[in-house]
């Protein structure tokens, strides 16, 4: 990891642990499609002017029909069942399932991209935070059957995310400038929702605290988040850079507990620690601390 990667590593950590939280609260009196809608909508007013100005819009356009699969999988049906799912589960939860992020890359990257498949200790790795996984839902989750729904919701939302995250390696989204790629993904999410928000307005204004739970949603959350993301991306690779999701639980969990009263398990700690060791394990291919002790370091690390 370069100085530049572990920056907006930082930045990304920050940006995309909140949102469950806020996600949260504006589905208490929102429909989850509209809490969608408003996000991209704000973003999508932030970016497309830095597009036109920076004169990237028209490169977009040509590559158009790459841009809408992207912005299908990895923004309206990721954020789409993310919401849908924080109607069943707590935001605490959502975000340790997102966690599986890198192991779900690892698992696709078996038949799609050879330069993050897997081996040796790294598929060790993979195994130990799939037990993760699985403690997690099987302890959190139990016979709950609305639980386990919400939980599914969330996993294919994962899975969106580390689709666009390989997305984001093929050669025409590597060609676009980075805030052309959000202000695309984000306008499509506007257009497509729009016909099923109209449908789904609220009868009443909403209250402030979901009023201002939009705009960070849409500002910092993903006008400001996604350029950083596709940055990460560019700069260390899709395994490491989905290990973000190592660090979005611990603020989203830390939010949820003390300020929603959302319960903290046993079985929640044990699942995110195995979680957070298998996707280590996976994506750098050693183990915490003991290969800090006794490897020596390299002079320098490259990039994906």
């Amino acid at each position: 990891m370069t100085r530049k990667g572990w920056l907006l590593f930082i930045a990304i950590s920050v940006f995309w642990g909140i949102p469950y939280f806020f996600i949260k609260i504006a589905v208490r009196e929102l429909d989850p499609a509209v809490v969608v809608f408003a996000r991209a909508a704000i973003a999508a007013m932030i970016l497309l002017p830095m597009t036109a100005q920076q004169k990237t819009l028209r490169p977009m356009l040509k590559r158009w029909p790459v841009v809408l699969l992207f912005a299908i999988i990895h923004m309206v049906g990721a954020f789409l069942l993310i919401s849908y799912g924080e109607q069943h589960v707590s935001s605490s939860l959502a975000s340790l399932l997102i966690a599986a992020n890198p192991l779900i890359v690892a698992v696709l990257a078996l038949g799609f991209d050879k330069s993050e498949r897997v081996n040796g200790l790294r598929l060790v790795g993979l195994l130990i935070g799939m037990a993760g996984l699985v403690v997690l839902l099987g302890f959190d989750v139990g016979g709950d059957r609305q639980l386990w729904f919400g939980a599914i919701l969330i996993l294919l939302a994962a899975t969106g995310y580390a689709i666009g995250a390989l997305m984001l390696k093929s050669r025409p989204l590597v060609e676009l400038p980075r805030i052309a790629v959000a202000a695309g993904e984000c306008s499509v999410t506007t257009i497509v929702l729009l016909p099923l928000v109209l449908t789904r307005l609220p009868g009443s204004v909403p209250s402030l605290g979901v009023l201002l739970s939009l705009l960070i949603l849409g500002v910092i959350c993903t006008a400001l988040a996604l350029p950083t993301f596709f940055a990460l991306i560019a700069e260390v690779g899709a395994s490491r850079g989905t290990v973000i999701t190592y660090v979005n639980p611990a603020v989203s969990v830390l939010l949820g507990v003390t300020i929603l009263g959302e319960p903290l398990t046993i079985a929640t700690i044990a699942g995110f620690l195995l979680i957070i060791l298998g996707s280590w394990i996976s994506t750098t291919g050693s183990i915490p601390f003991f290969t800090i002790r006794n490897a020596p370091q390299p002079e320098a690390c490259g990039t994906e």
